[in-house]
């Protein structure tokens, strides 16, 4: 990971705001959701992307019984059915 040298503090209700260049640089808006998780020591954010619940793809999807899959990974499933 590479250090920015920008350094906040964490307010009384446990938020951090996200400098606005590094929002910028990764095209971060207002309301957009952010994961959160541990890597080893380390508390790392990440733009939100849906992504197909299968292979990871994260362009042409649908939903399928309420779950995300890509077009490619849909085509696999209805193979499947009809055998």
């Amino acid at each position: 990971m590479k250090s920015t040298g920008i350094i906040r503090r964490v307010d009384e209700l446990g938020r951090v705001v996200i400098p606005i260049e590094i929002r910028n640089q990764f095209n971060i808006v207002e309301k957009d959701p952010i994961e959160i998780y541990v890597q080893g020591s380390s508390i790392v954010l990440k733009k939100f992307e849906p992504n197909c619940i299968f292979c990871g793809n994260t362009q042409h999807l649908l939903t399928y019984y309420d779950k995300l899959i890509c077009q490619k990974c849909a085509d696999k499933i209805s193979e499947l059915e009809e055998e």
